[in-house]
Protein backbone atom coordinates (compact mmCIF):
# COMPACT_ATOMS: atom_id res chain seq x y z
CA UNK A 1 0.00 0.00 0.00
CA UNK A 2 1.65 3.47 -1.13
CA UNK A 3 0.31 6.67 1.60
CA UNK A 4 -1.46 9.53 0.41
CA UNK A 5 -1.42 12.64 2.55
CA UNK A 6 -4.73 15.11 2.86
CA UNK A 7 -4.37 18.21 4.36
CA UNK A 8 -6.66 20.98 6.03
CA UNK A 9 -6.68 24.60 7.44
CA UNK A 10 -8.10 25.88 10.31
CA UNK A 11 -7.55 30.14 11.26
CA UNK A 12 -8.00 31.45 14.32
CA UNK A 13 -10.59 33.96 16.13
CA UNK A 14 -8.96 37.21 14.96
CA UNK A 15 -8.26 36.30 11.26
CA UNK A 16 -9.61 39.03 9.06
CA UNK A 17 -12.18 36.70 7.78
CA UNK A 18 -13.58 35.03 10.98
CA UNK A 19 -14.22 38.62 12.55
CA UNK A 20 -16.17 39.65 9.92
CA UNK A 21 -17.96 36.10 10.53
CA UNK A 22 -18.27 36.85 14.09
CA UNK A 23 -19.53 40.04 13.56
CA UNK A 24 -22.26 38.54 11.29
CA UNK A 25 -23.27 36.29 13.40
CA UNK A 26 -23.90 38.57 16.36
CA UNK A 27 -25.83 40.88 14.40
CA UNK A 28 -28.19 37.46 13.78
CA UNK A 29 -27.69 36.65 17.28
CA UNK A 30 -28.40 40.24 18.25
CA UNK A 31 -31.56 39.86 16.27
CA UNK A 32 -33.06 36.32 17.25
CA UNK A 33 -32.41 37.38 20.72
CA UNK A 34 -35.55 39.86 20.66
CA UNK A 35 -37.15 38.50 17.64
CA UNK A 36 -36.80 34.73 16.73
CA UNK A 37 -38.67 35.35 13.25
CA UNK A 38 -36.42 38.27 12.20
CA UNK A 39 -34.93 37.74 9.02
CA UNK A 40 -31.18 38.40 8.28
CA UNK A 41 -28.58 38.20 5.79
CA UNK A 42 -25.63 40.70 7.23
CA UNK A 43 -22.02 41.13 5.72
CA UNK A 44 -19.17 42.47 7.11
CA UNK A 45 -15.86 44.04 5.55
CA UNK A 46 -13.02 44.95 8.01
CA UNK A 47 -10.10 46.38 6.68
CA UNK A 48 -7.78 49.17 8.11
CA UNK A 49 -9.45 50.98 10.45
CA UNK A 50 -12.74 50.60 8.56
CA UNK A 51 -16.10 47.90 9.92
CA UNK A 52 -18.93 48.19 6.70
CA UNK A 53 -21.77 46.19 8.32
CA UNK A 54 -24.13 45.80 4.55
CA UNK A 55 -27.22 43.21 4.01
CA UNK A 56 -31.27 42.77 4.72
CA UNK A 57 -32.46 42.73 8.40
CA UNK A 58 -36.55 42.46 8.82
CA UNK A 59 -37.21 42.65 12.34
CA UNK A 60 -39.38 44.34 14.85
CA UNK A 61 -35.95 44.63 16.83
CA UNK A 62 -33.11 47.16 15.72
CA UNK A 63 -30.17 46.10 17.42
CA UNK A 64 -27.18 48.07 17.95
CA UNK A 65 -25.09 47.13 15.25
CA UNK A 66 -22.32 49.31 15.90
CA UNK A 67 -22.16 48.33 19.61
CA UNK A 68 -22.29 44.50 18.51
CA UNK A 69 -19.28 45.21 15.86
CA UNK A 70 -16.98 46.88 18.46
CA UNK A 71 -18.00 44.29 21.11
CA UNK A 72 -17.19 41.34 19.04
CA UNK A 73 -13.74 42.76 18.10
CA UNK A 74 -12.78 43.58 21.75
CA UNK A 75 -13.60 40.09 22.80
CA UNK A 76 -11.72 38.82 19.85
CA UNK A 77 -8.74 39.99 21.51
CA UNK A 78 -8.23 43.89 18.75
CA UNK A 79 -8.05 46.19 21.87
CA UNK A 80 -4.59 48.01 20.84
CA UNK A 81 -4.15 50.64 18.46
CA UNK A 82 -0.54 49.77 18.04
CA UNK A 83 -1.62 46.56 16.04
CA UNK A 84 -3.59 49.10 13.47
CA UNK A 85 -7.20 47.79 14.46
CA UNK A 86 -8.69 48.07 17.22
CA UNK A 87 -12.59 48.35 19.04
CA UNK A 88 -11.97 51.61 20.11
CA UNK A 89 -9.94 53.31 17.22
CA UNK A 90 -12.01 51.95 14.20
CA UNK A 91 -14.99 53.64 12.08
CA UNK A 92 -18.09 51.54 11.78
CA UNK A 93 -20.40 52.37 8.63
CA UNK A 94 -23.66 50.54 8.79
CA UNK A 95 -25.70 49.69 5.02
CA UNK A 96 -28.50 47.69 5.98
CA UNK A 97 -31.95 48.09 4.13
CA UNK A 98 -35.37 45.51 4.19
CA UNK A 99 -34.93 41.94 3.01
CA UNK A 100 -36.74 42.17 -1.30
CA UNK A 101 -40.68 41.48 -0.73
CA UNK A 102 -40.15 38.87 -3.47
CA UNK A 103 -38.28 36.53 -1.49
CA UNK A 104 -40.19 37.16 1.64
CA UNK A 105 -43.41 36.13 -0.23
CA UNK A 106 -42.14 33.09 -1.19
CA UNK A 107 -40.70 31.76 1.64
CA UNK A 108 -43.67 33.00 4.22
CA UNK A 109 -46.33 31.21 1.53
CA UNK A 110 -44.80 28.21 -0.13
CA UNK A 111 -45.04 27.16 -3.22
CA UNK A 112 -47.26 23.78 -1.49
CA UNK A 113 -49.25 26.03 0.31
CA UNK A 114 -50.14 28.39 -2.65
CA UNK A 115 -50.91 24.48 -4.13
CA UNK A 116 -53.71 23.98 -1.32
CA UNK A 117 -51.15 22.16 1.65
CA UNK A 118 -52.15 23.12 5.38
CA UNK A 119 -49.28 21.03 6.76
CA UNK A 120 -47.83 23.36 9.43
CA UNK A 121 -43.79 22.28 7.86
CA UNK A 122 -45.12 22.89 4.25
CA UNK A 123 -45.77 26.80 4.96
CA UNK A 124 -42.17 27.76 4.89
CA UNK A 125 -40.20 27.91 1.75
CA UNK A 126 -36.67 27.63 1.09
CA UNK A 127 -34.89 31.00 1.40
CA UNK A 128 -32.88 30.36 -1.83
CA UNK A 129 -32.35 27.87 -4.26
CA UNK A 130 -28.67 25.60 -3.85
CA UNK A 131 -27.13 23.06 -3.16
CA UNK A 132 -26.09 21.88 -0.10
CA UNK A 133 -23.86 19.01 1.16
CA UNK A 134 -23.35 17.13 4.25
CA UNK A 135 -20.38 14.57 5.37
CA UNK A 136 -19.51 12.24 8.18
CA UNK A 137 -16.48 9.30 8.51
CA UNK A 138 -16.14 6.98 11.56
CA UNK A 139 -12.28 7.90 11.36
CA UNK A 140 -12.45 10.21 13.96
CA UNK A 141 -14.52 10.05 17.51
CA UNK A 142 -16.54 12.85 15.98
CA UNK A 143 -17.45 11.16 12.92
CA UNK A 144 -15.20 14.05 11.36
CA UNK A 145 -12.21 14.01 8.81
CA UNK A 146 -8.83 14.08 11.17
CA UNK A 147 -7.29 16.86 9.02
CA UNK A 148 -9.69 19.51 9.60
CA UNK A 149 -10.83 18.31 13.14
CA UNK A 150 -7.35 18.13 14.03
CA UNK A 151 -6.09 21.70 12.34
CA UNK A 152 -9.51 23.42 14.25
CA UNK A 153 -7.96 22.23 17.41
CA UNK A 154 -4.95 23.51 17.14
CA UNK A 155 -5.86 27.10 15.86
CA UNK A 156 -8.22 27.02 19.40
CA UNK A 157 -5.63 25.98 21.57
CA UNK A 158 -3.49 28.66 19.91
CA UNK A 159 -6.05 31.57 20.93
CA UNK A 160 -6.31 29.65 23.96
CA UNK A 161 -2.52 30.11 24.99
CA UNK A 162 -2.68 33.62 23.89
CA UNK A 163 -5.77 34.86 26.17
CA UNK A 164 -4.74 32.67 29.01
CA UNK A 165 -1.17 34.78 28.57
CA UNK A 166 0.58 31.81 28.47
CA UNK A 167 2.44 32.40 25.15
CA UNK A 168 2.03 36.35 26.11
CA UNK A 169 3.65 37.29 22.81
CA UNK A 170 1.00 35.82 20.54
CA UNK A 171 -1.50 38.24 18.24
CA UNK A 172 -5.10 37.69 17.57
CA UNK A 173 -4.22 36.31 14.03
CA UNK A 174 -2.94 33.08 13.33
CA UNK A 175 -3.31 29.78 10.96
CA UNK A 176 -2.61 25.98 11.60
CA UNK A 177 -2.82 23.29 8.76
CA UNK A 178 -2.55 19.73 9.40
CA UNK A 179 -1.35 16.22 6.80
CA UNK A 180 -2.44 13.53 8.23
CA UNK A 181 -1.07 10.23 5.96
CA UNK A 182 -3.69 7.68 4.86
CA UNK A 183 -2.76 4.03 4.61
CA UNK A 184 -6.06 1.56 2.66
CA UNK A 185 -8.42 4.79 3.64
CA UNK A 186 -7.25 5.16 6.92
CA UNK A 187 -5.26 8.01 9.10
CA UNK A 188 -2.32 6.30 10.40
CA UNK A 189 -0.26 9.54 11.53
CA UNK A 190 0.25 13.55 11.33
CA UNK A 191 3.24 13.64 8.81
CA UNK A 192 3.32 17.69 8.79
CA UNK A 193 1.86 20.71 10.87
CA UNK A 194 2.12 24.18 9.63
CA UNK A 195 1.16 26.90 12.22
CA UNK A 196 1.32 30.59 11.24
CA UNK A 197 1.21 33.15 14.21
CA UNK A 198 1.34 36.96 14.84
CA UNK A 199 3.23 38.06 17.27
CA UNK A 200 4.92 40.77 19.50
CA UNK A 201 8.09 42.18 18.08
CA UNK A 202 10.19 40.81 20.82
CA UNK A 203 10.24 37.04 19.60
CA UNK A 204 12.54 35.00 17.93
CA UNK A 205 11.34 32.09 15.16
CA UNK A 206 13.09 29.52 17.65
CA UNK A 207 11.49 30.90 20.43
CA UNK A 208 8.47 30.09 18.96
CA UNK A 209 8.95 27.15 17.60
CA UNK A 210 10.10 25.27 21.00
CA UNK A 211 6.79 26.97 22.59
CA UNK A 212 4.18 26.12 20.10
CA UNK A 213 5.54 22.38 19.82
CA UNK A 214 5.28 22.47 23.49
CA UNK A 215 1.97 24.30 24.03
CA UNK A 216 0.04 24.24 21.07
CA UNK A 217 0.84 20.71 19.12
CA UNK A 218 0.44 18.81 22.48
CA UNK A 219 -3.92 19.18 21.41
CA UNK A 220 -2.77 16.65 18.88
CA UNK A 221 -2.81 12.88 20.38
CA UNK A 222 0.54 11.68 20.69
CA UNK A 223 -0.27 8.06 18.72
CA UNK A 224 -0.26 10.29 15.70
CA UNK A 225 2.65 12.27 16.27
CA UNK A 226 6.63 10.38 15.84
CA UNK A 227 9.92 11.29 14.90
CA UNK A 228 9.55 12.26 11.20
CA UNK A 229 6.38 14.90 12.36
CA UNK A 230 7.45 18.08 10.58
CA UNK A 231 6.51 21.67 12.68
CA UNK A 232 7.07 24.69 10.58
CA UNK A 233 6.34 28.12 11.91
CA UNK A 234 6.03 31.38 10.06
CA UNK A 235 7.61 30.25 7.28
CA UNK A 236 7.55 33.75 5.51
CA UNK A 237 9.52 34.64 8.45
CA UNK A 238 8.20 37.65 10.95
CA UNK A 239 4.10 37.96 11.49
CA UNK A 240 4.14 41.44 13.63
CA UNK A 241 1.56 43.08 11.38
CA UNK A 242 -1.67 41.07 10.99
CA UNK A 243 -6.09 40.93 11.46
CA UNK A 244 -7.89 43.75 9.12
CA UNK A 245 -4.82 46.21 9.80
CA UNK A 246 -2.80 43.67 7.09
CA UNK A 247 -5.65 42.22 4.97
CA UNK A 248 -9.44 42.81 4.01
CA UNK A 249 -11.53 39.98 6.13
CA UNK A 250 -14.92 39.39 4.47
CA UNK A 251 -17.67 37.17 5.32
CA UNK A 252 -18.42 34.09 3.52
CA UNK A 253 -14.86 33.77 2.92
CA UNK A 254 -13.51 30.51 4.71
CA UNK A 255 -16.78 27.87 3.40
CA UNK A 256 -14.09 24.98 3.42
CA UNK A 257 -12.68 25.94 6.68
CA UNK A 258 -16.29 25.90 7.89
CA UNK A 259 -17.18 22.75 7.17
CA UNK A 260 -14.70 19.46 5.97
CA UNK A 261 -12.01 21.26 5.24
CA UNK A 262 -11.93 19.97 1.35
CA UNK A 263 -12.50 16.12 2.33
CA UNK A 264 -16.00 16.61 1.10
CA UNK A 265 -17.99 18.55 -1.36
CA UNK A 266 -19.32 21.83 -1.08
CA UNK A 267 -22.60 24.00 -2.38
CA UNK A 268 -20.92 27.67 -2.90
CA UNK A 269 -23.20 29.05 0.37
CA UNK A 270 -21.66 30.47 3.22
CA UNK A 271 -22.88 30.27 7.10
CA UNK A 272 -22.72 33.30 9.15
CA UNK A 273 -25.18 35.86 9.05
CA UNK A 274 -27.98 34.26 7.73
CA UNK A 275 -31.09 32.95 9.75
CA UNK A 276 -31.92 29.82 9.54
CA UNK A 277 -35.02 30.17 6.83
CA UNK A 278 -31.58 30.35 4.67
CA UNK A 279 -31.21 26.93 3.81
CA UNK A 280 -27.37 27.64 2.82
CA UNK A 281 -27.20 27.78 6.72
CA UNK A 282 -29.83 25.45 7.79
CA UNK A 283 -29.99 22.76 5.19
CA UNK A 284 -26.09 21.97 5.50
CA UNK A 285 -26.63 21.47 9.34
CA UNK A 286 -29.65 19.22 8.60
CA UNK A 287 -27.30 17.32 6.40
CA UNK A 288 -24.94 16.86 8.92
CA UNK A 289 -27.28 15.85 11.36
CA UNK A 290 -28.44 13.22 8.77
CA UNK A 291 -24.82 11.75 8.25
CA UNK A 292 -23.42 11.61 11.37
CA UNK A 293 -26.61 9.24 12.23
CA UNK A 294 -26.32 7.40 8.99
CA UNK A 295 -22.64 6.64 10.11
CA UNK A 296 -23.57 6.53 13.76
CA UNK A 297 -25.93 3.78 13.27
CA UNK A 298 -23.07 1.76 11.66
CA UNK A 299 -25.08 2.23 7.66
CA UNK A 300 -21.73 3.60 6.16
CA UNK A 301 -18.21 4.00 7.52
CA UNK A 302 -18.12 7.30 5.06
CA UNK A 303 -21.10 9.36 3.61
CA UNK A 304 -21.44 12.20 2.01
CA UNK A 305 -25.10 13.91 1.32
CA UNK A 306 -26.64 16.55 -1.17
CA UNK A 307 -29.59 17.71 -1.04
CA UNK A 308 -31.03 20.76 -3.51
CA UNK A 309 -33.90 23.11 -2.90
CA UNK A 310 -35.65 25.52 -5.43
CA UNK A 311 -36.42 29.00 -3.76
CA UNK A 312 -40.10 29.12 -2.26
CA UNK A 313 -40.68 25.27 -2.31
CA UNK A 314 -40.40 23.19 0.99
CA UNK A 315 -39.67 20.01 0.01
CA UNK A 316 -35.79 19.11 -1.27
CA UNK A 317 -35.73 19.66 -4.74
CA UNK A 318 -33.30 16.54 -4.98
CA UNK A 319 -31.13 14.09 -2.62
CA UNK A 320 -28.17 12.42 -3.56
CA UNK A 321 -26.18 9.82 -1.05
CA UNK A 322 -22.48 8.50 -1.98
CA UNK A 323 -20.95 6.23 0.74
CA UNK A 324 -17.85 5.33 -1.60
CA UNK A 325 -18.23 2.18 -1.43
CA UNK A 326 -18.43 1.37 2.68
CA UNK A 327 -22.56 1.25 2.62
CA UNK A 328 -24.57 -1.61 3.97
CA UNK A 329 -27.69 -1.16 2.26
CA UNK A 330 -27.58 0.02 -1.82
CA UNK A 331 -27.54 3.81 -2.09
CA UNK A 332 -30.45 3.88 -3.77
CA UNK A 333 -32.22 1.98 -0.70
CA UNK A 334 -30.42 4.54 1.73
CA UNK A 335 -31.77 7.20 -0.04
CA UNK A 336 -34.95 6.30 0.39
CA UNK A 337 -34.59 5.85 4.11
CA UNK A 338 -33.29 9.25 4.55
CA UNK A 339 -36.12 10.57 3.15
CA UNK A 340 -38.49 8.79 5.20
CA UNK A 341 -36.43 9.33 8.33
CA UNK A 342 -35.42 13.37 8.35
CA UNK A 343 -37.73 15.78 7.42
CA UNK A 344 -35.73 18.46 5.26
CA UNK A 345 -37.93 20.90 4.72
CA UNK A 346 -36.72 23.89 6.22
CA UNK A 347 -39.36 24.77 8.89
CA UNK A 348 -39.42 20.96 10.02
CA UNK A 349 -35.30 21.40 10.04
CA UNK A 350 -35.46 24.65 12.11
CA UNK A 351 -38.18 23.01 14.80
CA UNK A 352 -35.99 19.65 15.09
CA UNK A 353 -32.40 21.70 15.36
CA UNK A 354 -33.62 24.57 17.36
CA UNK A 355 -32.59 27.03 15.18
CA UNK A 356 -34.66 30.25 16.07
CA UNK A 357 -32.50 30.99 19.22
CA UNK A 358 -29.07 33.32 19.61
CA UNK A 359 -27.06 30.50 19.09
CA UNK A 360 -24.68 31.25 16.39
CA UNK A 361 -21.77 33.52 17.45
CA UNK A 362 -20.07 30.39 19.38
CA UNK A 363 -20.19 29.36 15.29
CA UNK A 364 -18.30 31.28 13.46
CA UNK A 365 -14.67 30.37 14.37
CA UNK A 366 -13.43 26.74 14.38
CA UNK A 367 -15.94 24.83 12.81
CA UNK A 368 -19.65 24.46 12.21
CA UNK A 369 -19.56 20.95 12.67
CA UNK A 370 -17.60 18.02 14.90
CA UNK A 371 -18.58 19.93 17.86
CA UNK A 372 -20.38 18.49 20.53
CA UNK A 373 -22.38 21.04 21.37
CA UNK A 374 -24.57 21.94 18.49
CA UNK A 375 -28.36 20.04 17.96
CA UNK A 376 -27.28 19.24 14.47
CA UNK A 377 -24.43 17.37 16.12
CA UNK A 378 -26.82 14.86 18.33
CA UNK A 379 -27.47 11.44 17.39
CA UNK A 380 -31.20 10.92 18.52
CA UNK A 381 -31.64 9.29 15.10
CA UNK A 382 -29.56 6.45 15.51
CA UNK A 383 -32.15 3.77 17.26
CA UNK A 384 -34.40 4.43 14.82
CA UNK A 385 -32.47 4.35 11.74
CA UNK A 386 -31.42 0.81 13.27
CA UNK A 387 -34.87 -0.22 13.67
CA UNK A 388 -36.29 0.60 10.12
CA UNK A 389 -32.78 -1.25 8.72
CA UNK A 390 -33.32 -4.53 11.30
Amino acid sequence: MRPSYFTSESVTEGHPDKVADRISDAVLDAVLERDPFGRVACEVLVTGGLVVIAGEISSEFSPDLESVARRVIADVGYTDERLGFSADGCRVQIEVQQQSPDIAGGVDRALEVRGGSDDQYDQLGAGDQGIMFGFASNETEDLMPMPIQLAHRMAERLAEVRRAGTLDYLRPDGKTQVSVEYLDDRPVRVSRLLISTQHSPDVSLQTMESDLWKHVVDVIPADLIDGNTDLMVNPSGRFELGGPAADTGMTGRKIVVDTYGGFARHGGGAFSGKDPTKVDRSASYAARFAAKNIVAAGLADKIELQIAYAIGRAKPFSILVDTFGTGRIPNHELEHLIAETFDFRPAAIIDHLGLRSAIYEPTSTYGHFGRPQFSWEQMDMVAALRSATG
